[in-house]
């Protein structure tokens, strides 16, 4: 099968390709990428306007499969991606069993095959359960091909076992996910601790309950050598730490989520479970360095932590409702909107951030880059639609976004997977 994708403009880190270019598919690899290919192809993609990108690596992603999948399986969650131009995943482990043995790693590998359209990596995680009191399997589960463990969800607080768990980490080759949050800290809170909680009457989650915890696993990832990624960041001093760790030296890297470096506390109207996640939605200052950070190079990826629930979970009071937010289909969209509009980032920075970056912190050396020779895992993305964001119209089973009617620019004209067209916004689909 041969594809040709005809007068896009191509956008690509690795090669530093910045203009119109035309791409041929054979099979599942990128044969050439050049100007003015001729000659037949099975399937010819017009694609002027439009930008031709290497497909999108979310590095944070909660598909609830095995065990909770009236929120998500494996097939919601991989049409979900492939609609908003993400070819790859990682999924958390916070499943039903949790993901914390070789053998089940294997057996989510093994069914994404044939049940989702995107690649699904999936991410064990580091203590059995994550209970905190063990560790997990994290031989075995690198033996599978998991690159990554991690107790997301929740912080492992007995730091010598974590340190115990770095240490296998790094001896298997793997990084660690680091979600950072102390739990002792949170006291109850649902939203960030400022006028606005205040306000609602709700009670608030203060920024040292990331903070603390940001600045021990840097210490510990200096101490034992291990490649630490600090999963959702949302505040100023995160950033401030993530820099001070790449300015010595450590291997150290971070994501910020779209409704992190968009939203704040400021925007949320009523008590209102949509507009409940952790880390929560924090100050304008904090926004502001989020964005800083990801213009300097500080952080280095944008990921979703697509968390999707179900409509009883979400509708009810902050105090009550599950923490979470989907954004597998709207984060090119709202970062296109929000950071290249803006002049924040350049486009070609948006395909570094959101591919480049998570293809070389997990070791993919085959995708995250539209060149020759490379897996054909490519986005075609609409820089000039522009719309609102209906949930009505989601793939994945979970609604629960504060940024439905929210009006954006840019949208997913077709997503490629291994050469094969998964998504086109005309078909809808080809499964």
């Amino acid at each position: 099968m041969t594809i040709l994708i005809k007068n896009g403009h191509v956008v690509d880190p690795l090669t530093g390709k910045d203009g119109k270019y035309d791409v041929l598919i054979e099979d599942d690899r990128i044969k050439r990428v050049a100007e003015n290919i001729e000659g037949e192809a099975d399937r010819l993609l017009e694609v002027s306007g439009c930008y031709v990108m290497p497909g999108f690596i979310d590095l944070h992603v909660h598909f609830r499969d095995p065990g909770l999948e009236y929120k998500e399986t494996l097939e919601t969650g991989g049409r979900a991606a492939v609609k908003g131009g993400v070819t790859t995943v990682c999924a958390m482990p916070n499943t039903r069993p949790v993901i914390d043995t070789g053998k089940k790693v294997r057996e989510v590998h093994e069914r994404q095959k044939t049940e989702a359209l995107t690649n699904v990596i999936q991410l064990g995680a580091v203590t059995m359960g994550q209970k905190g009191e063990e560790l997990a399997d994290i031989k075995g589960m690198a033996i599978e091909g998991c690159p990554a463990v991690s107790e997301d969800g929740k912080s492992v607080m007995n730091a010598s076992l974590y340190r115990k768990g770095m240490k296998l980490a790094k001896e298997c080759g793997l990084c660690v996910f680091a979600h950072c949050e102390d739990i002792t800290m949170v006291e109850g809170g649902v939203m960030n601790a400022d006028e606005n909680a205040k306000r609602l009457g709700l009670p608030g989650i203060t920024n040292s309950v990331e903070d603390v915890i940001a600045a021990r696993d840097i210490l510990l990832a200096k101490e034992t050598g291990v490649r630490l990624h600090l999963c959702h960041c949302s505040t100023a001093d995160s950033v401030k730490f993530v820099k001070l760790a790449k300015e010595a030296g450590l291997p150290v890297t971070a994501e910020v989520c779209p409704h992190h470096f968009i939203l704040t506390s400021d925007d949320i109207p009523e008590d209102d479970g949509n507009y409940k996640m952790n880390p929560p939605l924090r100050r304008k200052e904090d926004v502001e360095a989020l964005r800083q950070g990801l213009k300097d190079g500080i952080m280095d990826v944008i990921a979703t932590d697509h968390a999707p629930h179900s409509p009883e979970e979400k509708n009810k009071s902050m105090k009550e409702a599950a923490f979470g937010i989907v954004g597998l289909e709207t984060s090119a969209a709202l970062t296109y909107t929000a950071l290249v509009k803006t002049g924040i980032l350049t486009i070609m920075d948006m395909a570094e951030k959101m591919s480049a970056n998570p293809a070389r912190i997990l070791g993919l050396t085959e995708k995250g880059s539209v060149s020759e020779g490379k897996t054909a895992d490519i986005v075609i993305f609409d820089p000039d639609k522009t719309y609102r964001i209906d949930k009505n119209t989601f793939e994945s089973k979970g609604k629960n976004t504060p940024f439905d009617g929210f009006e954006v620019t840019g949208e997913t004209a077709y997503t490629l997977v291994g050469g094969k067209i998964v998504w086109s916004r005309e078909e809808k689909r080809d499964d």
